[in-house]
C-alpha cells in the first residue's frame, strides 16, 4: 500500500512518542516535514527522526505532497491551526481535545465535510490492546448487558513535574479537559454514545505554585474547575459516573469498571495502551484476569494517525475521527453546563461506536 505523506506541526513536550511511532513504527506512515514556532525544537526533532524537512508551518501547509497534517499544539491553538491545515487542503489529526469550544469543533467538522477531508482527534488509546480487549470481552457476552459504569482520575495537577503547566490550569485545561478525552472516549468506544449528562464543577484551589523546572516558584491564578463530578446518562440506557480531578493529594479509585447484568468489568488505564483486564462472572467469588487479545500494547500514539492513512488508502471509515472527538467534546462541556445551570444538559450530538480492531495483526499494520 502507498505510503501517506505527514506532516508535524509542534514540537513540544507530547512530540516525541509520536515523532518516534510515526518515523519507526506504522509502515504506511512517511513524516516529509515538521514544523514549530520555536526553529530549534524544529531542527532537533528533524535530525533525531531523520525528518527530510524542518520548516515553518506556513511552508509545512504549503506542501503539495503532504495528505495528513499531526496537529501536536497546545489546546487554544488546535482550533486555529486544525482550520488553517483544511483551508491548505490536507486531512488533520489533532491532540486532544478536538477544539476548546464546541463552535470551533462544530466548525471545523462543517469545513472538512465541505472539502472532502478528514478530521481526527487523540486519544487514539481506546485502539490499543487492553481496551480492545475489554471491547471483545463485552461484544462477546461475558458481562451481558451493560447497565453502569465508573470513572475516575484524580491526582494533585501537573505543576510538579510538567516544564510549562500554566495551560493545564486556563480555559480549555483542568482535569476534564485534560483527562476526560481518555476516559470518555474509551466509555463511548465500550458503551456507545450519551444522551444527557449532568454534574458539578470546584476550584478548590484558585492558586497554584510550580514546583518544577524551569518555571519554579511562578503562580497560576487558576481560571477552570479543577474537581469535575459528572453523571452520564447513555442511549442505551447504561448510567456512567465519572470523577475527574486535579484537587486530590492521593486516591485508591479504580480507572475504569463497567457493570453488566451478568457481571463486571474492570478496564485499563485509557492513557496506556495495554492491560490488565479483569473480569468477574456473576457466579464466580473472585476477579480473573483477562489475557490481553489484540496488539499495541505499548505506546502506540500515533496509530490514530496510521488508521486515518488507511482509510485515505481504502476508502473505510477512521476509528478516532472527528464524529466521536466532537461528541466527546459535547460531554466535557455538559457537565460545567450542568454545574453551571444547576440542570440536565441534553446531548445536540452523536456517534458511531468504532470498529473493533482486527485480531492478530502484524507489528505496525492495522488492516489485513
Amino acid at each position: 500500500m502507498k505510503k501517506v505523506k505527514v506532516g508535524i506541526i509542534g514540537c513540544g513536550n507530547i512530540s516525541g512518542i509520536y515523532l518516534k511511532n510515526c518515523t519507526q513504527l506504522f509502515d504506511i506512515l512517511e513524516v516529509k516535514a515538521v514544523a514549530d514556532l520555536k526553529m530549534d525544537r524544529v531542527r532537533k526533532a528533524a535530525e533525531e527522526y531523520d525528518i527530510p524537512k524542518a520548516c515553518s508551518v506556513e511552508e509545512l501547509l504549503a506542501d503539495p505532497e503532504i495528505e495528513i497534517v499531526l496537529n501536536l499544539t497546545i489546546p487554544i491553538a488546535h482550533a486555529q491551526v486544525c482550520l488553517a491545515a483544511l483551508e491548505a487542503g490536507k486531512n488533520v489529526h489533532v491532540e486532544k481535545p478536538l477544539a476548546i469550544t464546541r463552535e470551533d469543533g462544530k466548525k471545523l467538522l462543517e469545513t472538512a465535510k465541505s472539502r472532502g477531508l478528514l478530521v481526527g482527534a487523540a486519544p487514539d488509546t481506546f485502539m490499543g490492546g487492553g481496551i480492545q480487549t475489554c471491547k471483545k470481552l463485552i461484544e462477546d457476552g461475558w458481562i451481558g448487558k451493560p447497565a453502569a459504569s465508573t470513572a475516575f482520575m484524580a491526582c494533585h495537577g501537573h505543576e510538579s513535574w510538567h516544564p510549562d503547566p500554566e495551560f493545564y490550569y486556563k480555559k480549555g485545561g483542568g482535569p476534564m479537559f485534560d483527562m476526560g478525552p481518555y476516559y470518555l472516549t474509551a466509555l463511548v468506544n465500550l458503551m456507545g454514545p450519551v444522551k444527557s449528562v449532568t454534574g458539578s464543577t470546584r476550584i478548590t484551589f484558585p492558586e497554584r505554585v510550580i514546583t518544577s523546572k524551569p518555571k519554579y516558584g511562578s503562580v497560576i491564578d487558576v481560571e477552570t474547575p479543577t474537581h469535575i463530578a459528572g453523571v452520564m446518562n447513555f442511549e442505551n440506557g447504561a448510567i456512567g459516573t465519572i470523577i475527574t480531578s486535579f484537587d486530590v493529594w492521593g486516591a485508591q479509585l479504580p480507572r475504569i469498571e463497567i457493570y453488566g447484568t451478568e457481571g463486571s468489568l474492570s478496564v485499563p488505564d485509557p492513557n496506556g495502551f495495554g492491560g490488565p483486564v479483569y473480569v468477574l462472572r456473576k457466579d464466580k467469588n473472585e476477579w480473573m484476569q483477562i489475557p490481553v487479545t489484540h496488539g499495541y500494547t505499548d505506546n502506540s500514539r500515533g496509530i490514530g494517525v496510521a488508521d486515518m492513512a488507511y482509510a485515505l488508502r481504502t476508502g473505510r471509515k477512521h476509528r478516532s475521527n472527528g464524529e466521536l472527538a466532537y461528541h466527546v467534546l459535547e460531554i466535557m462541556h455538559g457537565f460545567h453546563d450542568a454545574s453551571n445551570d444547576m440542570k440536565h444538559y441534553m446531548l445536540e450530538s452523536t456517534c458511531e461506536i468504532p470498529d473493533a480492531l482486527p485480531m492478530n495483526l502484524l507489528t505496525g499494520t492495522l488492516d489485513k
